[in-house]
């Protein structure tokens, strides 16, 4: 017997933010491999007796893929269980090859990524009208180099709304790209630390200026988002433009312009 394997979105914290569909498949596992640097243990707990349940934060590539393999020969369900949404630097790919190669059947369920849950946090909209209507998500360059054309300087240039993940211990490199793309000092920049972790979110505000003083006073090295967009702090402007799918000049087909 094969088994199929599941990489399962887990959500950015809070594990009431797993889908349905993901919490189902965790009540009928018999084995769960957890991002345990990242996930949130309590993602595990609808997993039904007997499940086996094991942390990846000590293991390489081709062993959780080996452990992968061994479990989905054993149980119907196996469920990699991955932070936010797998197809945003999960290694999904990674993983699915050695597993396509061993012919097991892999499935994939999305998860809330945790530039929604901070954009959620702090009731922050990455579109508004007339101010912009694209949203770029993206990372500084560490260890992992960017491919060409991918700085962030080049991509603030569009002046949109970016979602900058894996990237707080290099806010000085977030800070260098966003002035060479000419964005103001006073620019907003907001960074929200474990969004959605019950008890753990810290919600920093600040601009391009002071915002890694900030930070840095706030004790924050680890798991957070970085925003920075023209949108930020709209909640509180005293005019904004409305969308024209709601104004009672504008025809559908659900509804006629009112007079």
């Amino acid at each position: 017997m094969r088994g199929t394997v599941w990489f399962v979105g887990a959500g950015p914290g809070d594990p009431e933010l797993l889908t349905v569909k993901g919490r189902a498949l965790i009540e009928r596992a018999g084995a769960i491999l957890f991002a345990g640097s990242l996930v949130n243990e309590a993602a595990t707990r609808w997993a039904p007796p007997g499940c086996i349940i094991a942390d990846s934060k000590e293991m390489t590539l081709p062993q959780m893929a080996a452990w992968l393999i061994e479990q989905a020969g054993a149980h119907e369900t196996v469920i990699r269980l991955q932070t936010g949404d797998p197809a945003l630097y999960g290694a999904l790919i990674e993983l699915v090859q050695p597993l396509d190669a061993a012919g097991v059947p892999v499935r994939v369920v999305p998860g809330v990524s945790s530039a929604m849950a901070s954009a959620a946090a702090a009731v922050e909209s990455f579109t508004l009208p007339e101010v912009t209507q694209s949203v770029i998500f993206t990372r500084v360059e560490g260890r992992t180099p960017m491919p060409p054309g991918e700085d962030l300087a080049a991509l603030a240039a569009h002046r949109t709304t970016l979602c900058i993940f894996l990237s707080i211990t290099l806010l000085h490199k977030v800070e260098a790209g966003l002035r060479a793309a000419g964005w103001p000092e006073d620019s907003p920049v907001v960074v929200v630390h474990k969004a959605s972790w019950p008890g753990e979110e810290l919600i920093v505000r600040g601009t391009l200026a002071d915002i890694k003083q900030r930070c840095r006073d706030a004790g924050i090295v680890s798991q957070a988002m970085v925003l920075a967009s023209p949108t930020l702090g709209a909640r509180h402007w005293p005019d904004l433009v409305k969308s024209k799918l709601y104004d009672p000049g504008f025809t559908h087909r659900f509804r006629k312009a009112c007079a």
